[in-house]
């Protein structure tokens, strides 16, 4: 072990892309697990008013244990009350207007502990806004701003065709309202100010590569996605990115940044062809709502992976001999699996930022640092840390079956997710591989501390093929900071660092 083509855009992104469903928000912020489906929803709608709307005070609506007559029969009604029984802290009442499957998920005492962490992060509500809805059949999406302290973040509640709440995600924070009003959602058509990650990083060569809209697999589960193609005449070695947990878009917008896109211009500025695309938890949110009990990370992950090294091999300017993984996080988790699964067709994995134990005791790890004071004393993660020990203890338990009910394991996900995984162990299965591996390690990231790339460290040993590069000023997102990394560091903007682009591309480009 050794340590349509288009131009290049210099700025593709929108403040509207890049929405995060609650939980994954929460657990790509605050843990690294595939909670993905756990609340379930179709895909985000936009911002909802083309004009500034109101803000009603939370304290406004009745306090109740029941969602209001009208709500029966208006989707619109349903979402705004749910908001408002959220932003008043009536759980009992928001947990009544579910869905069975939300419910098994989000039950009132795992609502308090989500809504803690999300005005933690953006500090005390000051009003609700109106709600405008949008169907996505058999769903209709309603969109709730709510002005916090620190931002406006429109709320999307799905609406099931019998009334009921099937999901709940968030949309793209905006700017906070003015002084001393409840705030507002940003008009239709406007964006916040440019931050520093809407502008390219100083490695990205903007006449290096062109970029093209190209779609991963088929129906009924088609994803689109980009290829970065570098400029001349091929064939070039080419990496596919697999994002971590959560219905991820392409770039894996995380707040202001963009780690995915930050690695797909930086090698392809160096040379190297890569592709990068929408996760199917993100594109069919709905459908797999619908499947929320059966789903492993094969369908939230693996399979598309596999189908987009396929579509790389046949790609023209492609050398199909050379085509590498990058996952990130929970990508880099399952990569030893997806090359498993594509014998002779992957040239190498690169693992950046991967745990090599399982997740169950990851998430252990994770919501005790953030109740401790390095990690914030966070209150949702002590509320959160009370029972925690006997749902890991039940995920490694023989009495774990399909009829397990997902409020008795971590995070309220589903059986069929870690029943699949207890069979995986990514350190064997790398050991296993006969192609070079590349693994990264942040100094700061407490979502896989150092003591993972121990762990791999041994699980390897002596093997051949495996590089090892360290950064101790890097966080999860492989960006620079300094002192305890935690939740809040995500909302600066920033950018991959350039090192890591280097090694990575170094390593591709050396690997034959």
């Amino acid at each position: 072990m050794t340590d349509s083509t288009r131009p290049f855009n210099r700025s593709p992104g929108r403040w509207h892309h890049g929405r995060m469903v609650l939980l994954r928000m929460l657990l790509r912020m605050l843990l690294v697990v595939a909670a993905s489906v756990v609340l379930a929803a179709c895909g985000p709608a936009p911002l909802p008013s083309a004009e500034e709307t109101p803000m009603e005070s939370p304290s406004a609506a009745p306090s109740t244990s029941a969602a209001p007559s009208a709500a029966a029969t208006d989707p619109t009604a349903t979402g705004t009350a749910f908001v408002q029984a959220l932003a008043r802290g009536d759980m009992a009442a928001a947990e009544a207007m579910e869905d069975a499957t939300m419910r098994a998920a989000a039950p009132a005492a795992a609502l308090t502990q989500l809504w803690a962490q999300i005005t933690g992060q953006f500090g005390a509500v000051g009003g609700v806004g109106q709600a405008e809805a949008k169907d996505q059949p058999p769903y209709v999406n309603v969109t709730v701003p709510v002005a916090f302290e620190k931002a406006t973040v429109p709320l999307i509640v799905t609406v099931s065709g019998d009334g009921l709440v099937a999901g709940l995600h968030l949309g793209q924070p905006g700017p906070a309202g003015s002084a001393g009003s409840a705030g507002s959602a940003p008009p239709a058509g406007t964006s916040p100010a440019p931050s520093a990650a809407d502008s390219p990083p100083a490695y990205v060569g903007p006449s290096a590569f062109t970029e093209t809209d190209v779609t991963v697999g088929a129906a009924p589960w088609a994803l689109p996605g980009t290829l970065s193609m570098p400029t001349g005449v091929g064939p070039f070695p080419a990496v596919v990115l697999i994002a971590g947990s959560g219905p991820n878009d392409r770039d894996e917008t995380i707040g202001p940044n963009k780690p995915l896109r930050d690695l797909a211009w930086g090698l392809a500025s160096n040379g190297i062809a890569v592709l990068r695309y929408d996760k199917r938890t993100k594109t069919y949110g709905a459908q797999m709502a619908g499947q929320v009990a059966t789903v492993t990370v094969r369908e939230e992950t693996t399979d598309d992976a596999v189908l987009a090294v396929d579509l790389l091999r046949t790609t023209p300017g492609i050398d199909p001999d050379r085509v590498f993984l990058a996952g990130h996080s929970l990508g880099g988790y399952l990569a030893p699996r997806i090359a498993a699964a594509a014998p002779g067709h992957i040239a190498g994995i690169a693992l950046l930022e991967a745990n090599a134990n399982p997740l169950q005791r990851l998430i252990a790890d994770q919501i005790a640092y953030l109740a401790s004071d390095a990690g914030g004393a966070d209150p949702g993660a002590k509320a959160m840390l009370d029972g925690l020990a006997a749902q890991v203890a039940l995920v490694e338990s023989p009495d774990l079956s399909p009829a397990t009910p997902a409020t008795a394991l971590p995070l309220g996900i589903p059986a069929a997710y870690w029943l699949d995984l207890r069979g995986y162990d990514p350190a064997a299965t790398a050991r296993s591989l006969t192609i070079p591996i590349f693994i990264t390690q942040g100094g700061r990231d407490y979502q896989v501390p150092p003591s993972e790339l121990a762990a791999w460290r041994a699980a390897l040993g002596s093997r051949a093929g495996v590089t090892v590069r360290q950064y101790p000023s890097l966080n999860h997102l492989l960006m620079a900071g300094t002192g305890p990394s935690r939740p809040a560091e995500y909302a600066a903007p920033g950018h991959v660092a350039g090192e890591v682009v280097a090694d990575l591309a170094a390593w591709v480009l050396a690997t034959r």
